[in-house]
């Protein structure tokens, strides 16, 4: 069974998608890390990020089993990637190894931006996870003051609103809902009853294919 969870950033998904794939013990690959590898490598290596030719390099030698989690998931990681991902041969390089794990036994639920409708427009189930711009920068501020008190919430709502106009507006794979998608708005929920909800989702979408 493959599962395609898709949305902006900030919106829950992610989170969702870990409970989610707990609770049908299939594996989870948060595809954006993928991103926010080839990204943290280019800074590392000192490369500049508008070297497409670099990012692509990296992306094809990319080991999915050797992702640093913790590493990745740094404001400045997330900002780069969501440069280096517009480039097409970027998203290409990383498009065969995300569809093999999603079809690795005894199936995934995959989370990024464009799972349903570039990497497994065939996913037994499709969710769309979103909130309102406003919601999603609250929490990723609130997340990010842990380590940095000073930031203000501004500086969080314009980077998300930048972050989201660059991932819908460009070229390859955008952002945006797969038509089968069934929609998830996360704005004045917990995550249990998020939780609750996307199962609720997930079950009836199974069921109607039956």
């Amino acid at each position: 069974m493959i599962i395609a969870v898709d949305g902006p950033a900030a919106s829950g998904k992610g989170t969702l998608s870990k409970r989610i794939a707990a609770h049908y013990g299939l594996n989870h690959l948060d595809t954006g890390l993928l991103y926010r590898a080839v990204a943290r490598t280019l800074l590392d290596q000192g490369e500049a990020l508008t070297d497409e030719a670099a990012a692509v390099a990296v992306a094809r030698a990319l080991d999915f089993r050797a992702l640093d989690e913790a590493r990745l998931r740094g404001a400045e990681a997330g900002e780069a990637a969501s440069v280096i991902s517009v480039y097409p041969g970027v998203r290409e390089a990383l498009l065969q190894g995300q569809r093999e794990f999603a079809a690795q036994n005894p199936g995934a639920v995959l989370d990024g931006r464009d799972i349903g409708t570039v990497i497994c427009p065939d996913a037994d189930a499709k969710l769309f996870v979103t909130a309102s711009t406003e919601e999603r920068a609250k929490r990723r501020w609130l997340e990010l003051q842990k380590s940095n008190p000073e930031l203000l919430f501004e500086t969080i709502l314009a980077d998300v609103r930048k972050r989201d106009e660059r991932d819908s507006g460009r070229l390859a794979a955008p952002l945006k809902r797969a038509e089968d998608a069934r929609l998830l708005d996360t704005t004045k929920l917990g995550i249990e009853a998020a939780f609750q909800m996307a199962l609720g989702l997930i079950e009836a979408e199974l069921a109607g294919k039956k």
